[in-house]
């Protein structure tokens, strides 16, 4: 027998479900909610998400959404009048912006583990949980003050209450589902229905069963309650704004984003092999190991499930044009099922450990890393921001990711301790150094002299504009529309430091790491 191998651990079965709901809620909290204000907003997706609901409460309009002063129809309207209200209560701040995904993210979590409870037991419900917040990728998007927290939430009900469906039988679940998607729908669009009922259709015609599918997928009922939360946005939005809407969003941001690549992301076929290795981390070894054995796997209605609804969406997205990392957790919702019912599986304590400890030692080494390749930065705006790099990783930095590599090392060999609890503790370690340490790092790399320069804006009496810059956060920190063409006379500018060259005259009165603000005198 390997020396690594851990016969003797207890299995997930045989820990104590008190702890397991402190880990739970431990791993919600760390995940989601803790430092949740504590860094920048990331430009591009958060800094335009924002923005358009800062501009809907400023104009008063909470029908269409305005970026740079023109119509942004990039989203449906859902997440910026949640963002919106969370606003109006709280304030304009990071909190007050992410808070409506922290707070889908946790509903995303304790629907698995209501889904999971339901279907299996209560151990491995709340282990689905903590590995759902506990992995790397969803701790950062879920997060962010974008729409995919949310159109998780909503596909992962959609796709639960369609199993239930199938597996209970009654209406109540063809409802639920409908509404689900029709909130999904409101949030991001067709994929939030294409998803739904593409696997369900193959599903139940595998199973022989597609005479239920089109008696559910045909509910007069469910189909009202999907129009009734759908149509009156949609109509009202078209009649409006005219078919600009309508042509932008169905056709440029989710047709045109299928056949061709959009600003730039593409990649081969195989682009979401190698992201997943690393999105799920640190049970980069717990997702493999879900995948031996596949046959016997798809012979469970349960797990022959949620393996299609992976599948699909890794189908789907892989033949793409465009792609993006995120667009693959609209399918790792069943992963988080799948993993926690073959945790105890994985009987290798070195392979199972290994995933954290070269996350833990990548992380550790990351500041070396920024320091080997600066020197080889052509871009003089990359350079200028990467100027100060040592001031954001402190000694803070170095002791809790060389601790953190060290618990996972030591993991490896320890046997005092049950598997389950120690790569959970593991991912609580994870959730801390990102919220806490990793994110504000990045933020302050770039973002820092953004909000530093929209803060030094907010109360110039000039008009502002943005030249050469593509940052919306700017405008959520200078409190005020700003456009993005190039400045007048007697205007001020955030722009590049490189770009003074371009005006004849000018009044710096803020500069920071490449950015700076202006008053233009003369062109």
């Amino acid at each position: 027998m390997s020396r690594f191998a851990d016969p003797l651990s207890p299995d997930l079965d045989q820990l104590s479900l008190r702890w397991l709901w402190v880990l739970f809620l431990a791993a919600l909290f760390t995940g989601f909610f803790y430092n949740l204000d504590g860094f920048a907003l990331f430009d591009l997706d958060e800094g335009a998400f924002s923005e358009a609901t800062r501009n809907m409460l400023e104009r008063g309009d909470f029908l269409a959404t305005y970026l740079f002063g023109e119509p942004r129809y990039d989203k449906p309207i859902l997440i910026y009048w949640l963002q919106a209200l969370s606003v109006s209560a709280l304030g304009l701040n990071e909190f007050a912006l992410r808070l409506p995904s922290a707070l889908a993210s946790a509903g995303w979590m304790l629907l698995i583990w209501a889904f999971t409870r339901r279907v299996l037991d209560h151990h491995t419900a709340l282990a689905a949980g903590i590995i759902g917040a506990t992995t790397i990728g969803i701790i950062i998007v879920g997060r962010g003050a974008i729409a995919d927290a949310a159109l998780n939430l909503f596909i992962a009900g959609a796709m639960f209450a369609i199993f239930l469906h199938f597996r209970e039988g009654g209406h109540r679940w063809v409802y639920l589902a409908f509404a689900c998607m029709g909130l999904g729908f409101l949030t991001k669009g067709p994929v939030a229905v294409v998803i739904p009922l593409a696997v369900s259709l193959i599903f139940y015609a595998l199973k022989g069963r597609w005479r239920d599918w089109l008696k559910a997928a045909f509910n007069p009922l469910g189909i009202l309650l999907f129009l009734l939360l759908v149509l009156p946005w949609y109509l009202a939005i078209t009649w409006r704004e005219g078919p600009g809407f309508l042509l932008g969003f169905f056709l440029e941001h989710n047709l045109q984003r299928f056949l061709e690549p959009m600003e730039s992301h593409s990649g081969p076929i195989f682009y979401y092999l190698p992201v997943l290795l690393v999105v799920m981390l640190p049970y980069t070894t717990v997702m493999l190991r879900s995948f031996v054995e596949l046959k016997e796997r798809f012979r469970d209605d349960l797990q022959g499930y949620l393996l299609l609804w992976f599948l699909f969406v890794l189908a789907l997205f892989s033949l793409a044009s465009t792609k993006l990392p995120h667009y693959i957790f609209y399918g790792v919702t069943p992963l988080f099922i799948l993993m926690a019912m073959h945790l105890d599986a994985v009987r290798s304590r070195f392979l199972l450990f290994l995933p954290p400890a070269l996350l833990f030692g990548a992380l550790l080494a990351l500041p070396e890393l920024v320091g080997l390749i600066k020197p080889h930065v052509d871009d003089d705006f990359i350079l200028a921001l990467l100027s100060d790099y040592p001031q954001h990783f402190g000694p803070l930095w170095h002791a809790f990711f060389a601790i953190a590599t060290v618990a996972a090392v030591f993991f490896m060999f320890d046997r005092r301790m049950a598997r389950a609890w120690r790569i959970f503790l593991l991912g609580l370690v994870m959730n801390v150094g990102v919220a806490g340490l990793l994110l504000p790092a990045a933020a302050g790399l770039q973002q820092a002299p953004i909000k530093e320069a929209g803060l030094a804006a907010r109360d110039l009496p000039d008009t502002v504009v943005m030249w050469r810059l593509h940052n919306p956060s700017f405008n959520i920190y200078a409190e005020r529309s700003v456009e993005r063409r190039e400045p007048e006379v007697g205007e001020v500018a955030v722009t590049k430091q490189d770009s003074l060259e371009r005006l004849e005259d000018y009044e710096i009165l803020f500069s920071q790491r490449g950015v700076v603000l202006v008053r233009v005198l003369a062109r």
